[in-house]
C-alpha cells in the first residue's frame, strides 16, 4: 500500500500556507516573536508547546482575529493581507476551537449554512438547505442527519458538525485546537479516523494537542514553539517523547520525575486507614493504608473503581459499608464538609464542572474553603488575610496569572489545576487525594505539580494519587496499589520487594502473567500522553 503522506521531497512542491517571521505584540508584550511554520496540502501538521508557548495567538493571526505586528503569511504561494475572519474563510482557512462555537437549538443544516441560509420568497428554504449538507454530511460516514437539532447530539457528533460546516465552506486548511479534551476512547479513534482520511482527500491540517500519543499517531510533522519563539520543525521519522519535551520546555524528560527525597526514604506512621470499603457497585471491600509523607499510587483500567474509591473516602457518594480512620480514630463521615474538617481533602478529576468556580476570581477561588475564619466580628470578613492567602499561593505555586482578580476561567488548564490545589491547601489537610492531577495540562505545568506533591510530601502530608499515566505513577510514587474490578488486586514498591514498574502494573490491572511495555492504562487513550 503507498504512504498517503505527502512527500515535500519533491522540489517543486510549494507548501498551501507559509508563515514567516511572524510577530505579534501586545504593548511591551511580545506575544509572537519570529514564528514560522510551513504546511502542506495533505498534512497533518502538529503544532506543540507549553501553556503560552504563543500556539492560540498564532492561531488567531491565521484566523484574522488578530493582525499580526510583522511577517509575512502566504498561501498558495502568494502573500495575503488577512484582514479578518470572514476574509479567512474565503482563503479556505477554518478554525475549530476547543469549545465548540455550536447553536444547540437549530439544527445541524441550520448551524453549518449559519449567516448563508437559503430561502425562498423571504421564508427559509430547509428542504434546500438539507440538499445543501447531505453529500458533506455524506462524505464524513456521519450517524446523524441534517435536520437533527444539534442539543440532542453527542460531543463528537458536534465535533463532526463543525468540520461539516468547514467543509461545507470549500476549507482547505483545518486548524484542530484539542480536539480529544472530552472525548471518549472510542470517539477518539473515530475522529482520528476521520482526520486520515481527510488528509488522504488532500485537505491541510493544523493538529493543537498536548498529548503525546496522538502528535505519534496522526502527525506528519511537527511544529514546537517556545515563550513566544519558533523553535523548530521535525519530521514523523524523527518523532521521540525525549526530543519533543526537550524542544518546548528546554530540558530533558528524565527530570520531571527526579525525587528530592533519598532513596532511603521510609514510611512514616499510618495516617489514612480504609477497611473494607464498599458502595454495592464499583467498590468491593477495599482496605489500603497510607502513611505520612508517602506518595501512594492508585492504579487499574477504566472502570476499576478508584475514582469511586476516593468518593466514598471523601463521603461525596454513599458507602455500604467501611470505616475511615485517621491518626488512628475511626471518624463518622456523612458528607465532604465532615472529610475536609477531619483532615482529608480530594482533589477532582473534573476540575471545570466539579471544582472550580470558572467565572469567580482567582481570589474568590482560593479562599472559598477558609473564609469562614476570616470574621472580624459583626458578620464582617478580613478581606487584607484573604489577599495575603492568595498572594502567597500564587508566589508559592508558580500560578501565571496577572493578578488575584482575573477569572479562573481564562487561565489555562495548568494554572487552573494549581489554583484548586491551592484552595485545597489552605485547610492544611492531613491527607490529600488528587485524582488525574495532570490531565489536560502542558508539559512544564506538570512538573510545577510534581515539585509541589513532592514538598508537600516532605511536609508530612500523606498522599493519594489516581492517575491512568503510568509513567507519571512510576516516576513520583513511593507506592503504587493496584485495583481490578473493584478490588485491591496487588501492589509494588514500598515493603513489596517488587520494583515499581509500567509492565508490573499492567500485567496486575489486567490480571495476566506479563505485559508489554508498550500498553498503557489510561482512560482517555491507549498511550500515555
Amino acid at each position: 500500500m503507498s504512504d498517503p503522506r505527502p512527500d515535500r521531497r519533491q522540489p517543486n512542491r510549494i507548501p498551501i500556507l507559509q508563515m514567516r517571521e511572524i510577530a505579534k505584540h501586545f504593548g511591551p508584550v511580545k506575544a509572537l516573536n519570529g514564528v514560522n511554520l510551513d504546511v502542506y496540502a495533505g498534512e497533518i501538521h502538529a503544532l506543540m508547546g507549553e501553556n503560552g508557548a504563543g500556539k492560540s495567538t498564532l492561531m488567531k493571526v491565521l484566523s484574522g482575529a488578530h493582525k499580526a505586528t510583522s511577517g509575512v503569511i502566504e498561501v498558495d504561494g502568494r502573500p495575503v493581507a488577512i484582514s479578518g475572519p470572514a476574509h479567512a474563510k474565503q482563503l479556505g482557512i477554518s478554525i475549530i476551537y476547543q469549545e465548540l462555537a455550536l447553536a444547540p437549538n437549530l439544527t445541524v443544516a441550520e448551524n453549518m449554512l449559519l449567516g448563508h441560509e437559503k430561502s425562498r420568497m423571504g421564508v427559509l428554504d430547509r428542504a434546500a438547505m438539507h440538499r445543501a449538507c447531505a453529500g458533506v454530511l455524506e462524505q464524513l460516514g456521519v450517524d446523524f442527519g441534517a435536520a437533527d437539532k444539534v442539543g440532542g447530539l453527542s460531543l463528537a457528533q458536534r465535533q463532526q458538525v463543525e468540520i461539516a460546516r468547514a467543509l461545507l465552506s470549500d476549507c482547505r486548511i483545518l486548524v484542530m485546537d484539542e480536539p480529544t479534551t472530552s472525548l471518549s476512547s472510542t470517539e477518539c479513534e473515530r475522529l482520528f479516523a476521520l482526520i486520515r482520511r481527510l488528509r488522504g482527500q488532500g485537505l491541510a491540517i493544523i493538529y493543537i494537542s498536548h498529548r503525546m500519543s496522538e502528535i505519534y499517531d496522526l502527525s506528519d510533522r511537527v511544529t514546537v514553539l517556545r515563550d513566544g519563539r519558533y523553535v523548530g520543525c521535525i519530521e514523523r521519522a524523527e518523532l521521540s517523547e525525549d526530543r519533543l519535551v526537550q524542544m518546548m520546555v528546554g530540558r530533558d524528560l528524565s527530570s520531571f520525575y527526579q525525587k528530592d527525597r533519598s532513596a532511603g526514604y521510609k514510611a512514616g506512621p499510618v495516617v489514612l486507614s480504609v477497611r473494607n470499603m464498599a458502595d454495592g457497585r464499583k467498590v468491593r471491600g477495599v482496605s489500603l493504608d497510607l502513611h505520612a509523607g508517602e506518595i501512594l499510587g492508585l492504579a487499574g483500567i477504566v472502570g476499576a473503581g478508584r475514582t469511586e474509591l476516593a468518593r466514598l473516602v471523601y463521603a461525596a457518594d454513599q458507602k455500604t459499608t467501611g470505616t475511615v480512620t485517621l491518626n488512628g480514630r475511626e471518624q463518622d463521615l456523612k458528607n465532604p464538609l465532615d472529610a475536609i474538617e477531619a483532615g482529608i481533602v480530594y482533589l477532582t478529576e473534573d476540575r471545570k464542572h466539579e471544582g472550580l468556580f470558572l467565572d469567580m476570581s482567582v481570589s474568590q477561588n482560593v479562599n472559598i474553603a477558609a473564609m469562614g475564619g476570616d470574621s472580624r466580628g459583626f458578620g464582617l470578613l478580613d478581606f487584607s488575610a484573604a489577599g495575603r492567602r492568595t498572594r502567597a499561593a500564587i508566589d508559592d505555586m508558580k500560578i501565571a496569572v496577572s493578578g488575584p482578580q482575573v477569572n479562573v476561567g481564562s487561565l489555562s488548564g495548568g494554572n487552573q489545576q494549581k489554583v484548586l490545589l491551592a484552595r485545597l491547601l489552605q485547610t492544611d489537610p492531613k491527607v490529600l487525594m488528587l485524582d488525574e492531577p495532570t490531565r489536560g495540562v502542558d508539559i512544564g505545568a506538570k512538573s510545577e505539580i510534581y515539585r509541589i506533591i513532592e514538598k508537600l510530601a516532605e511536609k508530612g502530608t500523606a498522599i493519594l494519587v489516581i492517575s491512568s499515566d503510568l509513567p507519571e505513577l512510576v516516576g513520583i510514587c513511593d507506592r503504587v496499589v493496584v485495583m481490578r474490578e473493584g478490588v485491591i488486586a496487588g501492589e509494588v514498591g514500598g515493603d513489596t520487594g517488587m520494583a515499581i514498574d509500567s509492565e508490573t502494573i499492567i500485567a496486575i490491572a489486567t490480571g495476566s502473567s506479563g505485559a508489554s511495555g508498550d500498553q498503557e492504562i489510561h482512560e482517555d487513550r491507549k498511550v500515555a500522553p
